[in-house]
């Protein structure tokens, strides 16, 4: 089984931001990549936020030589091809449109070392559906992380059928160094364990929002007082931020999810408010 220790994450939004700490703060040397200085230096900016969350958090009760040191474990460029020249894990976390991911990653094979596992976080696209830009189908499998990862800590790890069992089984191994709980998805299915839960519950939510049934606030509050659940599913939507919700509705043809694209863009996203990171989304923070 190869052995992972050097570890590039491409994306420095909002979870990739975090992929990269958590990796960092288990003590892992991390690479984080995106494509501007201006991006770098708000990745800069999360980890910093980050590194006081694991401080605040009781999940972790991190100390500030513990958060100082995963910060020194991070290191930032623009340059792809430097990215991914020692990794032995690239961890793929652009934003969720397929020929965005594609482009990527017939970059990345060109650079990267021919030992070098890819990883795609995608949410919702299948791994088969980009396997064939990879240049390495055999080492190249899904990994995919929720928000806060840090305290929902499952790393769902789906393969396709050129996968190596080795890969596979390596990734397992750093998902567990790195903190998380591996899920071991058995073959392929869009949304893996989670989003396979959790999408139908949002789209449903969105429904009622853009058919007009009720306003985002009456929505949360039902689910909350009838389930007992901490939050509703707009207060989801904003922990997750609201250009992934945007990038997934605009992406499916159903004229619901066009709706729905179209109120966020509109209402939202065109406004900067694009969640808890950005302070203000269906809520403030």
């Amino acid at each position: 089984m190869p052995t992972i220790d050097k570890v590039t994450v491409l994306g420095t939004g909002v979870l990739g931001s975090q992929i990269a700490f958590q990796a960092a703060f288990h003590g892992f040397p991390v690479t984080a990549y995106d494509v501007s200085d201006d991006a770098l230096a708000a990745a800069r900016e999360r980890f910093e936020k980050l590194a006081s969350r694991y401080q605040a958090d009781p999940a972790v009760a991190a100390s500030a030589e513990q958060t100082d040191a995963a910060i020194s474990r991070l290191r930032l460029t623009t340059d792809l091809a430097d990215a991914a020249s020692e990794a032995d894990l690239v961890i793929e976390a652009v934003p969720e449109v397929l020929e965005l991911k594609r482009d990527v990653y017939s970059r990345l094979a060109e650079v990267a070392p021919e030992s070098t596992i890819f990883a795609t976080n995608s949410s919702t696209l299948l791994p088969s559906d980009i396997k064939g830009f990879t240049g390495r189908p055999d080492r190249f499998l899904a990994l995919h992380y929720a928000n806060e990862v840090w305290r929902f800590n499952t790393a769902e790890i789906m393969g396709t059928t050129d996968t190596d069992p080795a890969a596979f089984a390596a990734v397992v191994d750093f998902a567990k160094r790195s903190g998380m709980v591996p899920i071991e998805l058995k073959k392929e299915k869009a949304g893996y364990v989670l989003n396979s839960l959790l999408v139908p519950f949002l789209n449903a939510a969105a429904g009622l929002l853009v058919g007009g049934y009720a306003e985002p606030e009456t929505i949360d509050a039902t689910w909350r007082i009838a389930t007992g659940a901490p939050s509703g599913p707009f207060q989801i939507y904003d922990v997750i931020g609201l250009t992934t919700p945007y990038n997934i509705a605009r992406a499916n043809p159903d004229a619901g999810s066009q709706a729905f694209a179209d109120y966020l863009q509109h209402n939202y996203i065109d406004k900067g408010k694009l969640g808890v990171a950005t302070g203000e989304g269906f809520y403030r923070y």
